[in-house]
């Protein structure tokens, strides 16, 4: 490798905005974050599934005589 013309590779730290922090190494010499795996609704298991507008429901409708109907020739 030729000398001086690497960045500078360190261990930095990463923080969240809901205040964990996590080790890494990076040539950036600071990372800020909005969400990450502690703080994530998916990661945490709070999760809600939100049916806009009966969507689930209108495909099922659409849908339902799929699996009853005879396939054409």
């Amino acid at each position: 490798m030729k000398a001086d013309i690497h960045p500078k590779f360190d261990n930095i730290m990463i923080k969240c905005a809901c205040g964990s922090s996590l080790e890494v190494g990076s040539t950036k010499k600071e990372i800020s974050v909005e969400i990450c795996s502690q703080c994530h609704p998916f990661f945490t298991g709070k999760q809600k599934l939100v049916d806009t507008a009966g969507r689930i429901e209108r495909f099922r409708k659409k849908y339902a005589n799929f699996q009853n109907a005879k396939p054409s020739k």
